[in-house]
């Protein structure tokens, strides 16, 4: 991410919809954020409203702190999704995300960022892609509905083939293995869920030129809907090590996520990446000449169709 401050991540119950990637319907069992989750910092900014505790989550950020959750194991390939309702008003300045990141000096890591906004002007979902610690993936959209006025699912899919980002099960961006052209591929590596609230006016409204107004504050986002399921836990973590992800391989093979139709774009998701690119694509690392001038990045010929 652009600015890795220390984050974080929640769940609950849920079904995991296989997101316009296969026909099937999984349900998997019902959640509540302390079975795999737990608060790593700005405890005080965190919130638990409602009869159920634990079936929602508020990070809060303040101009103290901001706050956020982590997972309790590491993930190695399936289907990771959440429920996200932003903060409303005057956002500007403040960075909700969701992603998942593994610990090694050469990390992988795949991002979602909402960028607050000015009230009244929409908000910014930037993905970013980090392979054996190579980044600057970037692409932002502006999402096509309030994301402020309810919750809104948020997902990805993470097999031997390929990464989907879905929102509300539509495909917003796809990364593919390009082993063969060179690209590193995210494998070998599980990686922690995390999620957050954090403060990045340096950078995240309108680069940096519009602040955060603390006067607004404390900025709450709310997360539900977690559902991990579908996805592979790799419990038995030595050190920095970590043991029988062999499973993980095993499970790949056997799960829907690992196996056709899920190992290539459907023609339903192809359009989806077409309307995203044509009505609501922001910035794409791909085309910007200025800023990486003479440098071509190879996956790009297959992650737009």
């Amino acid at each position: 991410m652009l600015n890795h401050v220390i984050q974080v991540w929640v769940l609950i119950t849920g079904i995991i919809r296989v997101p316009r990637l296969s026909t099937a319907i999984l349900r998997g069992r019902a959640y509540t954020f302390w079975d795999d989750f737990y608060v790593f910092f700005g405890g005080v900014n965190v919130h638990f409203p409602g009869n159920v505790t634990g079936n929602t989550v508020e990070l809060g950020l303040t101009n103290k702190t901001g706050s956020g959750f982590r997972s309790k194991y590491p993930y190695l390939y399936g289907q990771l999704s959440m429920k996200v309702k932003l903060v409303g008003g005057n956002s500007a300045g403040t960075v909700t995300s969701f992603y998942v990141r593994s610990t090694y000096k050469n990390w992988c890591e795949l991002d979602f960022e909402f960028l607050g906004n000015v009230s009244g002007q929409p908000y910014i979902l930037q993905t970013n892609v980090f392979t054996l610690g190579q980044g600057h993936r970037e692409q932002r959209i502006f999402l096509w509905f309030d994301p402020t006025a309810d919750f809104h699912e948020y997902g990805i899919l993470w097999n031997q083939k390929l990464v989907l980002f879905l929102v509300d099960n539509r495909v917003v961006r796809v990364f593919h293995n390009a082993k063969d052209l060179g690209v590193p591929y995210l494998e070998y590596q599980p990686m922690y869920i995390y999620t957050s609230i954090w403060n990045g006016d340096s950078w995240a409204t309108r680069g940096g030129r519009v602040k955060t107004d603390w006067n607004q504050q404390p900025f709450v986002a709310s997360y539900t809907g977690f559902n991990v399921s579908n996805a592979c836990a790799v419990k038995n973590v030595v050190g920095p090590r970590f043991i029988n992800t062999y499973n993980c391989y095993r499970k790949l093979y056997r799960s829907p996520y690992g196996q056709g139709p899920n190992l290539q774009l459907s023609q339903s998701q192809i359009a989806d990446l077409r309307w995203i690119q044509k009505g609501f694509l922001v910035y794409d690392y791909c085309t910007d000449v200025n800023r990486f001038p003479g440098k071509v990045y190879p996956e790009c010929v297959r992650n737009w169709p």
